[in-house]
């Protein structure tokens, strides 16, 4: 059985490129940074999560939620079968117990912090946003985009960006945790125009203040789908 099912939909994505150093400090022992075309990728994400189940269980107030996370590409090479997968600088959710759940198990940076979303849908045009405050600020990505899907082309930076299948978590210094998650392909909207209203440094750290200053290189709407987070494994490096 599944640790965790639910949907992920409306995922608000903003991409930066960043310096191969700074992420370097971050990365779970056995795994190393995945590039598309040369460059290093790490993503703004905000989507909201709906009818989440843990271990077949809906538990009451905790079905439909927004998260936001900040997180990069690795890669790891299990026996030869290269794994692409995601690492985590901060996972935002609006619920204490569940950022409590994913930390204890997974050893995830959750943090809990009031949030918002906002989804508006016109003639031809949707509006998706999500909002959460920290430190007493609110912090905002909003995206407008045409409400008609279509394909995320195969071998493009949105494909890139939708397929990494694994979660990587640092346990320690020798051991890493590992989590598949399960969707199919996703389909996206094109977006007309973004705003960004965020303090990086203040919400995610020193290393990543310089985002402050920095245009994201590609904003992306994907619909997202039903997905499934598998039970963890751990990787071991003596």
């Amino acid at each position: 059985m599944s640790f965790l099912t639910a949907e992920w939909r409306k995922l608000a994505i903003a991409n930066y490129t960043i310096d191969p150093g700074v992420l370097r400090a971050y990365l779970p022992v056995g795994t190393e940074l995945d590039l598309w075309n040369g460059q290093c990728y790490v993503s703004l994400i905000g989507f909201l999560f709906k009818n989440t189940r843990l271990l077949g269980f809906s538990i009451p107030f905790h079905a439909n939620f927004e998260e936001v996370n900040l997180r990069f590409y690795v890669r790891y090479n299990d026996n030869g079968n290269w794994k692409r997968g995601v690492v985590f600088v901060k996972e935002i959710v609006p619920k204490f117990a569940l950022s409590v759940v994913a930390n204890t198990v997974y050893n995830e940076n959750y943090e809990a912090m009031p949030m918002s979303h906002v989804w508006n849908e016109g003639e031809g045009e949707r509006e998706v946003g999500y909002k959460w405050r920290y430190k007493g600020q609110w912090q905002r990505i909003s995206l407008k985009a045409h409400s008609a899907l279509s394909e995320i082309v195969p071998g493009s930076e949105a494909e890139f960006i939708t397929e990494h299948y694994w979660g990587y978590a640092r346990y320690s210094a020798t051991k890493t945790n590992e989590y598949e998650v399960k969707h199919p392909k996703w389909a996206q909207y094109k977006v007309t125009s973004h705003e960004i209203d965020v303090d990086f440094g203040l919400v995610y750290g020193a290393d990543f203040a310089f985002l402050n200053q920095q245009q994201p290189v590609s904003v992306m709407l994907a619909e997202g789908s039903e997905v499934s987070v598998e039970k963890k494994s751990v990787i071991v490096r003596k």
